[in-house]
């Protein structure tokens, strides 16, 4: 299992990756994953869209879902939990995103990330994520 420091270290990988995103900070985005890093999404149960291969797709994905959003977005992640299987550290968290236009704030959807980090030249990275969005938004 991973250290106190080590946990600490990756909540806040995937806090920062919420932020980066709200905040239009999609290079620091992209800096949390690995180069080779594989992406995958399942919406309401529906067919699983993915994988996003390699650190470029997955940022094409995330880039355009930006460039056409009106709204502010604000991912609160928590619930996170950790599980080592063989080399693997798995994370597990929870997602809650809302928006806000015209002054009113919604619940867009809910779901849980899945994912695999590694850490590199003492950096925490997502190297595998699996998103379940509990329905459409």
């Amino acid at each position: 299992m991973p250290s106190t420091e080590d946990r600490l270290a990756i909540a806040e990988l995937l806090n920062r990756m919420g932020y980066y995103y709200d905040e239009n900070h999609l290079d620091d985005l992209a800096a949390s994953f690995t180069g080779d890093a594989v992406m995958s999404m399942q919406i309401g149960g529906g067919d699983k869209v993915g994988p996003f291969e390699g650190r470029d797709n997955i940022m094409e994905l995330y880039r355009g879902a930006k460039s056409t959003q009106t709204d502010v977005r604000r991912h609160v992640i928590s619930n996170i939990f950790f599980d080592t299987t063989g080399d693997a550290l798995s994370v597990t968290s929870y997602l809650t995103l809302f928006a806000t236009e015209n002054a009113e704030t919604t619940l867009l959807t809910t779901g849980v990330y899945r994912d695999q980090v590694l850490q590199i030249e003492g950096e925490w990275k997502i190297s595998r994520r699996h998103i379940d969005l509990d329905s459409a938004y």
